[in-house]
């Protein structure tokens, strides 16, 4: 393996840490975002902070994610392992939840929303229970 390893290891955990936060915290914006009247200027407040969170910090760590997990699994020869096949599946469905979430603050932006309050709470546990499934893969690498 590459001396470089290790970075882009780091590189890799930082962009994983930095997209989740965001995949936790978007959903959250959300729920309080149904709570106030469209085109208030608390409405456009979350317009602008979801934007900001989704194109600032979560597709650059998402795209950062992917580009150094897989340059990993290469290096590594992971690829071999089932754990490693199963965790993909895992990202894949990650990343889906971000592509909803990339819809659902288009829809905001146009005050187009049609979800509750609810459903973005329980949109919100998705990415928590897929991220489990995934340290759990990695750290236990069951197969």
């Amino acid at each position: 393996m590459a001396a470089w390893y290790p970075w882009l290891k780091a590189l890799h955990v930082i962009a994983v840490i930095s997209w989740m936060a965001g995949l936790l915290y978007l959903p959250r914006l959300f729920v309080y975002h149904c709570g106030v009247e469209p085109g208030s200027q608390a409405s456009e407040t979350f317009k602008i902070m979801e934007r900001r969170l989704m194109n600032a910090i979560m597709t650059p760590a998402a795209v950062v994610a992917w580009i150094a997990g897989l340059s990993m699994a290469t290096i590594g020869g992971d690829f071999r392992f089932g754990w490693l096949h199963v965790k993909l599946v895992l990202v894949v469905l990650l990343t889906a939840s971000h592509w909803a979430m990339m819809r659902w603050k288009n829809d905001f932006a146009a005050d187009r929303n049609r979800h509750s309050q609810r459903f973005y709470r329980i949109a919100n546990e998705i990415p928590t229970l897929l991220m489990i499934g995934i340290v759990i893969l990695v750290v236990v690498k069951p197969f």
